[in-house]
């Protein structure tokens, strides 16, 4: 009998999910044509011959906060609102990104941006779909050969989350269209560039108007997923590409550091083709440019790498939106004997300066965590890196670990990395004198201490 009720129970629950999906399945159906009617009576022609579902006018951000109300779109974001709550889900819903560059890494960040329910995007890119582009592009199929890149998404995103405001805008960026692309208080700009000219502008302009930008540094000739970081500009290694962007932007418009990047460690694998004309001889690039700048010579591309530099932006994007604090892996070049070395250098300035190490309650793997992910491979006192490469070699070799409070062990919670000219200094003052000098490198080094505590608590 049991077992009867049992069965009874198991078809009812099965027969009641059905039911429930077939409605929902007619519902959105119902909403799908409804926002295809509202394109076909309220499309206008955009940019440059784009033609379209648009948002007519200046992209003011006008976001519904009542997106997550909507019974189908809830569902749809189920995982995120569980993964962020739902508070934090309706400040994503409630974002305006702008994505700049919609190749194999824009379009990647642009895809996962809006199916994780950010309630308003601009698609800004000037060049079309080809067919070499279908080894890396997030969504682009042969049928979308020949149209704009801007116009390709959108026709696809409108299938994904019709609710999400999406403006396509089939333009090159540059002094003119600053305006009309950066305007409306974006939350977050993506630079997905590639042309060292066009991005280094983008990002000076992003930096003028006080607006939130993560940069994509170069994707292609590489091969290694495991080297992809986020980091400061002034940190990005093994990168050409972030190397003339550093110089241009510090020469042209005194930018040091300050903004966001995603690049990778790894060594580009091939190097750029060489250029030939249809007759097969090599010839000069620059002849055959559309645009002035822009490269027209092939960089070897392993799809995976821009799809994921995407992916590691909009994470990146979202959580940020939302208020998820997300500590990024430090870019540091150490290996296990620099932490070994750092660990002897402690024990001995300890015997050196208490007479004993007996309260030194740290081991090299401890030694590791702080170093790397605590300090980030630098003094505490330098809130950003000053060397890069060879030069952050040099600095490691000046670096020991040292108590932070003096009447304390030495441990995980209480251990700050210092450049051996900066020691003395530390050590001959107190707490309170550090606190009422400097208050703000006082409340830094204990908001990373307190990290650690609660890390390890």
């Amino acid at each position: 009998m049991e077992r009867y009720k049992s069965l009874a129970l198991l078809g009812g629950g099965a027969l009641l999910g059905s039911l429930s999906t077939f409605f929902l399945l007619r519902l959105l159906q119902t909403q799908k044509k409804s926002v295809r009617r509202q394109c076909t009576e309220n499309g206008t022609a955009e940019t440059n011959g784009f033609e379209g579902c648009t948002i007519a006018g200046k992209s003011d951000k006008v976001v519904s906060d009542d997106l997550l109300k909507d019974e189908i779109v809830s569902e749809q974001l189920t995982r995120n609102i569980q993964f962020f709550g739902f508070e934090s889900q309706q400040k994503v819903s409630a974002s305006y990104v702008v994505v700049i560059g919609l190749g194999g890494v824009g379009s990647h960040a642009a895809t996962m941006l809006l199916r994780s329910g950010i309630g308003k995007l601009l698609l800004v890119d000037f060049d079309q779909v080809s067919l070499s582009s279908l080894n890396r592009h997030a969504v682009a199929t042969r049928a979308d050969v020949g149209i704009s890149k801007a116009q390709c998404l959108k026709e696809h995103f409108l299938s994904i989350f019709p609710e999400c405001q999406i403006d396509a805008k089939v333009m090159l960026y540059d002094s003119s269209t600053e305006e009309e692309i950066l305007s409306g208080h974006p939350d977050f700009v993506l630079d997905c560039i590639d042309n060292i000219d066009t991005k280094v502008a983008l990002l000076a302009a992003c930096v003028r108007r006080g607006l939130k930008v993560l940069s994509a540094t170069g994707a292609g000739a590489r091969a290694d997923p495991t080297r992809i970081r986020i980091a400061d500009l002034r940190e990005s290694t093994n990168d050409p590409l972030s190397r003339s962007v550093r110089h241009r932007l510090r020469k042209e418009h005194g930018i040091e550091g300050g903004i966001p990047v995603v690049f990778s460690l790894e060594k580009p694998k091939v190097k750029l083709l060489p250029f030939k004309a249809p007759t097969g001889e090599e010839e000069n690039p620059s002849d055959y440019q559309i645009v002035p700048g822009f490269r027209v010579r092939i960089i070897p591309v392993l799809g995976t790498i821009p799809a994921i530099f995407g992916q590691v932006m909009a994470s990146y994007v979202l959580t940020d939106l939302a208020g998820l604090q997300v500590q990024t892996e430090p870019v540091v070049n150490f290996d296990m004997d620099h932490y070994h070395i750092l660990h002897q250098r402690l024990i001995e300035h300890e015997e050196l300066l208490y007479g004993t190490a007996m309260q030194v309650q740290v081991d090299v793997e401890e030694v590791m965590y702080i170093a790397k992910e605590l300090w980030h491979g630098r003094s505490a006192r330098e809130q950003h890196a000053k060397d890069v490469g060879r030069g952050m070699w040099r600095s490691i070799n000046e670096l020991m670990l040292v108590r932070w409070d003096s009447t304390k062990p030495a441990s995980i919670s209480n251990l700050i990395l210092l450049k051996f000219n900066e020691v003395d200094e530390h050590e001959s003052q107190t707490l309170e004198d550090i606190k009422e000098k400097e208050p703000e490198f006082y409340s830094r080094v204990l908001a990373v201490l307190k990290r650690a505590e609660n890390d390890f608590a």
